[in-house]
């Protein structure tokens, strides 16, 4: 039976408190705050992070096929599943897909990874909204992703799924809006509590199960209650809802549901049964029951992981800066040029995936890569060696408050692999005053900037703090 084999999320580490959004424009703000992904993220990176979680100790070349889903993508013509597949090292056949503009791709794209052995699904969104909106207050960023497939180790499987389609004009960006805009409220949860009314009882009978015999309902849905008043309206309690990390991440657009449902299985017991409730014009719906496997399963970072390891004192001012809402005066340097499309295909390989050179002479680990070995001098005697998942240690750091960036001052340093091996590198999710001689980092993917309507990516190090390690 097809089921989830393992699971992986990712918040940015930034939150944004929503009173502050009130205090800049004097007006009543929500309660809680949001994950804000910093200026060098983005759907792309953020996915990447989730996938890297939920692949932790699992062989990244067994993945045949990639589904990638989004409603903000760094592009509207050009894919982005060249660049996961790269950043993940997955085997030049592997299968990708892209599901967007639906706030129901993610959980779509999960109930059509059934035709390979193993898929990966990432759901990642980082949505902006109207400055004074409610949605500006609403949505957060973050990501999440399941490896599905067969056999022994799944820990969850997919008893039964069915998709419901109904039109209804209630959330939309078109190719000309900057902002998702929205038809008053109450049409959208009408809509919805219909649907979830004529369509969740009849598919539990269908499954010879009742409401109460559901440990977590993961229900995704417009507004703030209407999971809650969905979830009464077909018999379940208060105590069987997931929480709908409102206060704490804001809706995550199509990864909204597929993060809930990371957090519910973090949790989740073998016998365990899961319903997900996920709407968008129609809906998606999945039973899912847990099984001994997930005893198994190595430590995940996951929706926890991330929720407890935040900076929380992040600005409006910056957020808006981040998000290019706030034109200023811009660095008196000469503007970035447009990377070279020839320079990065020639260095995707080694500059996506971060792989560099290991000496077979000596042992030396090196990036970029290398012909002859700074260690031993031997020549073409080189393997190659990736350098992603490593611990790390800051040697030395600079904070330059002259270069350009749009959170100064740059931290810039060099970086000991605890495996050997060193870099010269950008370090990110650090205050100034926290980064010190010793520290330690890990790897993380972000964009580096975009000129030109190109993005470029690279990896940055990040502090490794305790609650985060996996």
């Amino acid at each position: 039976m097809k089921g989830i084999i393992s699971y992986g999320a990712y918040i940015p580490y930034n939150r944004l408190q929503r009173k502050k959004i009130g205090e800049f424009f004097g007006k009543a703000a929500h309660r809680g705050e949001k994950a804000v992904a910093g200026y060098d993220e983005d759907s792309v990176s953020m996915g990447v992070e989730a996938a890297l979680d939920c692949l932790h100790g699992t062989n990244s070349q067994e993945i045949d096929a990639v589904y990638f889903a989004t409603t903000s993508a760094p592009y509207k013509e050009k894919g982005s599943v060249s660049t996961i597949a790269a950043a993940l090292q997955l085997k030049e056949n592997v299968r990708g897909i892209e599901a967007t503009s639906s706030l129901r791709s993610g959980t779509s794209a999960m109930l059509a990874a059934n035709e390979f052995e193993q898929t990966l699904v990432i759901a990642s969104d980082c949505r902006t909204g109207a400055p004074t909106g409610q949605n500006e207050q609403w949505f957060g960023d973050g990501a999440a992703s399941f490896l599905i497939g067969h056999g022994s180790e799944v820990i969850a499987n997919i008893i039964d799924a069915s998709s419901v389609q109904g039109e209804v004009v209630s959330e939309w960006r078109s190719q000309t809006d900057s902002f998702t805009q929205n038809w008053e409220e109450r049409l959208g949860s009408t809509v919805f509590l219909k649907q979830v009314k004529e369509v969740v009882t009849p598919f539990l009978e269908k499954n010879n199960c009742t409401a109460d015999a559901i440990n977590k309902v993961i229900i995704s849905g417009p507004g703030t209650r209407a999971h809650t008043q969905a979830a009464s309206a077909v018999g379940f309690q208060k105590n069987q809802i997931q929480d709908p990390l409102f206060d704490s991440v804001g809706a995550a657009g199509n990864a909204h549901a597929p993060m809930m449902l990371v957090s519910a299985l973090e949790e989740a017991k073998p016998g365990d049964k899961l319903l997900v409730v996920a709407f968008a014009e129609g809906l998606d719906v999945m039973l899912l029951e847990v099984t001994e496997a997930i005893s198994r399963l190595a430590k995940r970072k996951g929706v926890q992981g991330y929720l407890t390891v935040k900076n929380d004192q992040t600005s409006y001012s910056d957020y808006l800066k981040w998000r290019n809402l706030l034109e200023i005066e811009p660095p008196r340097r000469p503007e970035t040029d447009r990377p070279s499309a020839p320079a990065l295909y020639r260095g995707y390989h080694q500059n996506l995936s971060f792989t560099g050179s290991k000496c077979r002479n000596c042992g030396t680990p090196q990036f970029p890569k290398q012909r002859i070995c700074t260690q031993c001098q031997v020549k073409d005697e080189m393997d190659d060696y990736r350098f992603v998942g490593q611990s790390a240690k800051v040697m030395t750091y600079t904070l330059d408050h002259l270069a350009a960036s749009p959170a100064p001052p740059m931290i810039v340093a060099v970086v000991d692999f605890d495996k050997g091996g060193r870099i010269i590198c950008e370090v990110t999710d650090c205050h100034p005053k926290e980064i010190e001689i010793g520290m330690n980092v890990e790897m993380t993917f972000r964009r580096l900037y975009e000129a030109g309507g190109i993005s470029n990516y690279f990896w940055k190090a990040r502090p490794i703090r305790q609650k985060e390690s996996v």
